[in-house]
């Protein structure tokens, strides 16, 4: 289930209730999990994680608005 994540944006959520973002997952395999920030590299074992969330980028809404002339 997590091979579909494999070079995306995540975060993941620990079991004690931290959470690393802003990197992503390098590679994915039945023990560990590969993953990697601007500053570090983790191996992160399966078994302490509790939840992994894809990085959506927010889409915006336009500014709708008028200009004095």
């Amino acid at each position: 289930m997590l091979k579909g994540l494999e070079k995306q944006a995540v975060t993941i959520y620990f079991l004690d209730g931290s959470c690393v973002r802003g990197g992503t997952l390098e590679e994915v395999n039945e023990a560990y999990v590969k993953y990697k920030d601007e500053f570090e590299m983790l191996y992160v074992p399966i078994s302490s994680i509790r939840a992994v969330a894809a990085d959506r980028k927010v889409r915006e809404q336009p500014k709708i608005g008028f200009s004095a002339q």
